[in-house]
């Protein structure tokens, strides 16, 4: 049996470590505090409370994670879209059935960007402690709500404005959109590829030019001249334009691969016909959700976002009690291919997580290409090199912990440390990243200003997050063909 002394000493040593933990939680989300009472009855046996109070609140006052989180979406689509706002409803179902009741979800669809902040006050009014708003054009109408309403947590998708009780959050496709490129360029006969765009922000824009650069990448080794041309139809949603934007890029461009961010399937289904009508192959990829079963034929890969990793995260942490309204000015997620928030691929089961990466029409035809790695030197399939460039995005563990908080997105900038000893170099990033010189280009709103990326220079969040540039080879057409 242990002594008194020993077991006082183990209470100490409890008293410690909950202590310290409890530290560095306040530091990391603004003041959980953890008191431990120790006392030592007759016959020496030790009674030990543990007491956790967060006291994230103006002035100090305690703050009680909500029993049940309430929480309201707010989308810019129709839930139907299969694109943007498909998914995320999607996002919002599965945390709807996983956390049983503690977690509670209505939406609002097809919301006017204007109409964002009585759509919000409506929420609050019926009980909603967190609002989700889904479009960059909601992002004022949200901070204002946060002002308005400083006990409710707000979460923006794919804005920059945060606020004691605002974060913001964002699943990228940029390393994805650069492995469509690969494909688009090994597989295009013309070396013309298409890309409609719903508006040129900064986010559309850097997903044109890691399609082109991947496109390049490969299409130049195989002595293809790649141009991609790009038309903004200046909707997230519009079947009818993002089809006329496509008919364009084919028939006054010769374009035979296109890629896109517009929210329905218009295009894949366009493409579709096209080829069983007339035998005409034009590659697509398909935009968010899994398009395939839209166009077997023509779908040769795709973006697949998993807005649940995510909703799953916050979800947990405000019913932990890590976030609060008081302490959200530093949430900012940036989650990339590492972080299973983003997948490269055509179809996904969701019964079994299986995920077909690359129509199986088109590997054989991917399998016969040579190409070599502009990294290594070394000769292999495009479908290889392809694959290999997917798992060397993928694999960056440590860049996780990072990707969430606005204030260590500089270290995301790190490709490798020196810890020294036998490790010495130790990786903190992925191994490749499209973004990475040299690149030259030319500013967007003024094509007589030129951009150069050094050789070697890999471009930063913040860079990538405010990209106003298109690489040389892209042809920004604007409104129209």
């Amino acid at each position: 049996m242990a002594s008194q002394k020993g077991l006082l000493v183990g209470a100490i040593i409890a008293i410690i470590i909950v202590g310290v933990a409890g530290f560095f939680a306040g530091q990391q989300f603004g003041g959980k505090t953890t008191t431990v009472t120790t006392t030592v009855g007759a016959g020496g046996a030790v009674t030990t409370t543990v007491t956790t109070t967060v006291t994230s609140g103006p002035g100090g006052a305690s703050y009680t994670p909500p029993e049940q989180v309430k929480a309201a979406f707010i989308y810019v689509g129709p839930v139907g879209d299969f694109g943007w706002t498909y998914m995320h409803d999607l996002g919002r179902r599965v945390i709807d059935k996983l956390f049983g009741d503690k977690v509670v979800t209505a939406y609002s669809e097809s919301v006017p960007e204007g109409q964002v902040q009585d759509e919000i006050e409506n929420y609050i009014s019926q009980g909603y402690n967190v609002i989700f708003t889904t479009s960059f054009g909601y992002m004022e109408g949200t901070l204002q709500a946060a002002k308005n309403n400083p006990n409710v947590m707000f979460f923006h998708c794919s804005g920059y404005l945060r606020y004691a009780n605002m974060g913001t959050y964002f699943a990228d496709l940029y390393q994805v959109y650069y492995l469509n490129g690969l494909i688009a360029g090994a597989l295009t006969k013309t070396g013309h590829l298409g890309y409609v765009a719903a508006f040129t922000i900064p986010e559309v824009v850097r997903h044109i030019n890691a399609f082109a650069i991947g496109a390049k990448e490969i299409g130049e080794q195989l002595g293809k001249d790649i141009k991609v041309y790009v038309i903004e139809i200046g909707a997230w949603y519009n079947p009818e334009k993002a089809k006329a934007a496509a008919e364009t890029l084919v028939n006054q461009y010769n374009v035979d691969a296109i890629a896109y961010t517009e929210d329905s399937t218009a295009i894949i289904e366009y493409a579709e016909q096209l080829y069983q009508q007339t035998g005409k192959q034009i590659y697509v990829f398909s935009h968010y959700s899994p398009g395939y079963a839209y166009g077997p034929d023509v779908v040769v890969s795709g973006q697949i976002v998993r807005w649940e990793v995510i909703y799953t995260d916050i979800a947990a942490k405000i019913l932990a009690g890590i976030y609060t309204p008081y302490n959200l000015e530093n949430v900012d997620y940036w989650y990339l291919l590492n972080t299973g928030a983003v997948e490269f691929g055509a179809d996904i089961n969701y019964t079994t997580n299986e995920v077909m990466h690359i129509n199986p029409k088109f590997i054989n035809e991917l399998k016969s290409i040579t190409v070599t790695d502009k990294l290594t030197g070394q000769k292999m399939s495009a479908y290889d090199l392809i694959m290999k460039r997917y798992e060397e995005m993928k694999f960056a563990p440590l860049e996780q912990a990072l990707q969430g908080q606005a204030n260590t997105h500089i270290y995301e900038n790190l490709t490798t440390i020196d810890i020294g000893g036998k490790e010495k170099k130790y990786w903190v990033g992925p191994v490749f990243d499209p973004f990475t010189g040299p690149l030259d280009g030319y500013k967007k709103d003024n094509p007589n200003q030129k951009v150069h990326i050094r050789a070697g220079v890999r471009l930063s969040h913040d860079d990538l997050w405010n990209i106003d540039w298109f690489v040389d080879w892209v042809q920004y057409l604007g409104g129209g063909g």
